[in-house]
């Protein structure tokens, strides 16, 4: 079970990074902490994975007072996917025809669906940004929908702000990734645990 676990996680993190290459040479408009990392890269003179990267650290410092733990998955999530991220923009290169922007697009987002499932169904550990959004979910007692959609509005705005693409797959990421998670998790719901729920023991008779 833990090698699967473990190739789950590592081709999921793999995936995740080079479906964010194939996003940014599509050209279209990137999910919301894709527009703040590439606005960032924008004025710095760092690749793109390496922002992923750092802002994956300055995320995690952000744990501390959530007293969120983070696990393998958390630290390797940093890591593979600012490596994937710089290696798939290296090899990729950008998209020209309208039909072919459009085509990795779609590729992009559903690549990244099955990544994500691939990489949580691993269960050892949330990524920085998701680590986030459940810290304050914990602390403050807001419900996850309001955590999300304030820090992804946030990043979102700020990315703009700062030269981030923003266009129509920002919002077929932001209205297709959720769906799209969930029609997929049941090819590997039994296979890997992240996405079954803990058995609660049997209450014991007085």
């Amino acid at each position: 079970m833990l090698t699967r676990r473990l190739l789950a996680l590592y081709i999921g993190l793999w995936l995740y990074g080079m479906s964010m290459a194939v996003m940014i040479r599509a050209g279209l408009g990137l999910d919301p902490w894709d527009v703040f990392h590439q606005g960032v890269a924008a004025h710095l003179p760092l690749s793109f994975g390496m922002v992923t990267a750092l802002t994956g650290l300055v995320v995690l410092l952000a744990w501390i007072p959530l007293r969120q733990r983070p696990g393998l998955g958390t630290i390797s999530n940093v890591v593979v996917i600012a490596v994937a991220v710089d290696a798939g923009l290296w090899l990729i290169p950008a998209a020209e025809q309208l039909w072919i922007q459009v085509l990795a697009m779609v590729v992009a987002v559903v690549v990244n669906a099955a990544a994500t499932v691939l990489y949580i169904g691993a269960g050892m550990g949330p990524g920085p940004r998701d680590g986030l959004m459940t810290g304050l979910v914990a602390r403050t007692g807001w419900p996850v929908w309001s955590v999300r959609t304030g820090i992804e509005a946030s990043v979102l705005a700020t990315g703009w702000a700062l030269g981030g693409t923003v266009g129509i797959g920002t919002l077929v990421y932001a209205f297709g990734i959720g769906p799209l998670i969930q029609l997929m998790i049941p090819y590997i719901d039994g296979w890997l645990p992240g996405f079954t729920p803990a058995p609660h023991p049997e209450p014991v008779a007085a």
